[in-house]
């Protein structure tokens, strides 16, 4: 296998533990106190303002921004250490988590000095949350294949089109919008795309709930009506929106929220394993369901191995996009056999373990959006056979 498939495996050293045990006794300070119960999926489904707040207060928003921009200028791999223990406890981490994980990296990458100025430091104090606007109704996986247009005008752009599975979108305070801003060229549909930071308040623009089978509302649809957009929140260059949204990805694919988003209901499952073993309460599950049980275990530190050597890459400024999109695969994919595995496990002790029945539910509630988000796993296993050249 090629280098950049597989990154250098890569050790957490000691200042990333000191502060991996640092966060973990906070949030046993805020579980207990009622701050929050931890569930499941909570980077996409429990937004708090507030707590996001508390965890800027203690540096842990905005780690990797530099300290120019308000940012604490830490490594990739001491907040890899922080967000895999806000997501190991199910703590509601939505309202800051996509502004921080690719909104910043990619204003930093791409956005003029204005921007930065205007963005990052409100980002880093839990002040300013954003979504994502790249998918659209009639897209599907199909992101080249975009409706959604601007022209331009004077000062700025007029843009129209819809976005879809806005995640916040209705709680956010803006998105990065994906939209045509060139005819389609059939020979290249890659070119012509353009960025554009899009204040979610402003006028022309309308945000309609999409509703789970489950009743609960995370996802949005979102419809640009000739919404005017200032030259200077055009992030990038004109034409170049490909570029910089495939840059995007590594950011996007390659985090513990790809492999921990059911660790809630598995943690409470070998709690209950445990406690049935000791003989101290319920009903034992059968020996295949504990079997099952350590060898998620054994798939989740190998997870943990691979996504923390992208965090590693990233630092470096290497490319992980094919590594990123392994991670993603893999994790989304154990996501949903840990909440099978579950299930069939509260089917055994349904009586005993009513906690545990309700993070099941949550966890098969979720489960379809697993290996959708963030792309496909039939459209991320194609990227990965071209990096080896299979396709």
């Amino acid at each position: 296998m090629s280098g950049h498939l597989v990154p250098q495996l890569v050790t957490e050293g000691e200042q990333a533990r000191a502060l991996r045990l640092e966060v973990r006794a906070f949030l046993r300070e805020e579980i207990a106190a009622g701050s929050f119960t931890p569930w499941v999926d909570t980077w996409l489904t429990r937004w708090d303002n507030d707590f996001t707040k508390k965890l800027a207060a203690r540096g842990w928003v905005g780690m990797t921004i530099p300290t120019e921009y308000g940012g604490h200028g830490r490594t990739f791999l001491e907040r890899f250490a922080v967000t895999e223990e806000l997501l190991a406890v199910g703590a509601p981490v939505a309202a800051q988590w996509i502004a921080d994980r690719q909104i910043a990296p990619s204003l930093l990458r791409f956005g003029t000095e204005e921007q930065k100025q205007a963005f990052l430091p409100k980002i880093t104090k839990g002040e300013l949350c954003f979504g994502i606007g790249m998918s659209e109704p009639e897209s599907g996986s199909d992101l080249a294949s975009v409706q959604t247009k601007a022209r331009k005008v004077d000062g700025g752009w007029r843009v129209t089109g819809r976005k879809t599975w806005t995640s916040g979108g209705h709680v956010a305070d803006g998105f990065f919008a994906l939209a045509r801003t060139e005819p389609l060229d059939t020979s290249n549909r890659h070119a012509g795309l353009s960025q554009f930071i899009v204040d979610l308040r402003a006028d022309g623009v309308s945000i309609d709930p999409i509703i789970a089978m489950n009743g609960s509302h995370h996802f949005n649809e979102v419809t640009l009506d000739n919404v005017f957009i200032p030259d200077d929140r055009v992030l990038g260059t004109p034409g170049d929106g490909w570029h910089q949204v495939t840059s995007e990805l590594a950011f996007e694919r390659s985090g513990p929220e790809r492999f921990l988003s059911t660790f809630v209901p598995f943690e409470e499952a070998l709690a209950h394993l445990r406690a049935t073993s000791a003989g101290t309460t319920g009903t034992a599950p059968t020996q295949r369901t504990g079997g099952a049980l350590g060898r998620h275990i054994a798939r989740l530190t190998a997870l943990h191995h691979m996504s923390l050597s992208v965090a590693s890459s990233l630092q470096a400024g290497e490319n992980a996009d094919t590594a990123a999109a392994l991670v993603k695969v893999l994790g989304t994919t154990e996501e949903g056999d840990i909440a099978e595995t579950v299930d069939r496990l509260a089917g055994d002790c349904a009586a005993d373990n009513p906690r545990l029945q309700d993070l099941v539910d949550g966890a098969l509630a979720q489960r379809p959006g697993f290996t959708l988000r963030g792309g496909t796993n039939e459209v991320l296993r194609g990227v990965v056979a071209r990096s080896l050249g299979l396709r």
